[in-house]
């Protein structure tokens, strides 16, 4: 599949975003935590260079391991659908909804999915608020 394709495949309409998303939460613990490099041995599903030092989201385990410092723990949940990087609405509506619920919620984009980090106890419910969301968005029940 070319680049093309891939970017023609992606989703922009808000309404099939939010019916399709179809919430994932993924196993496991994972924290916010900063180095100047990414300490050997971890493997951070995120990073971002910001201009005080290298923030690295990774299993708690790792972080642990490698002694890195954390003060949030987080449940990863992983909106299935291929949302276009340009699309406008998903993030307001996903955190919207989560807010509602007094439930913090760190997004990331990727290039293909979107991706929530929510504290850790928060993470079925959370999944269970964005199906809600999904269905309603199906029926036509979701102010815009």
């Amino acid at each position: 599949m070319t680049e093309e394709d891939l970017l023609s495949t992606s989703e922009r309409d808000l309404t099939r975003l939010l019916t399709g998303m179809e919430p994932e939460l993924r196993p496991g613990r994972y924290v916010f935590t900063h180095a100047e490099r990414v300490p050997e041995g971890l493997h951070p599903v995120v990073t971002v260079a910001e201009d005080e030092a290298l923030t690295i989201v990774c299993a708690q385990e790792e972080a642990d391991a490698a002694g890195l410092p954390y003060d949030y723990v987080a449940a990863w949940v992983t909106l299935r659908i291929h949302s276009a990087l340009d699309a406008v609405g998903l993030t307001a509506a996903v955190s919207s909804v989560l807010a509602e619920a007094d439930m913090s919620c760190n997004v990331i984009a990727g290039y293909y999915h979107d991706h929530l980090f929510v504290s850790h106890d928060d993470g079925p419910q959370a999944v269970d608020l964005l199906r809600s969301l999904a269905a309603r968005s199906g029926n036509g029940t979701v102010k815009r």
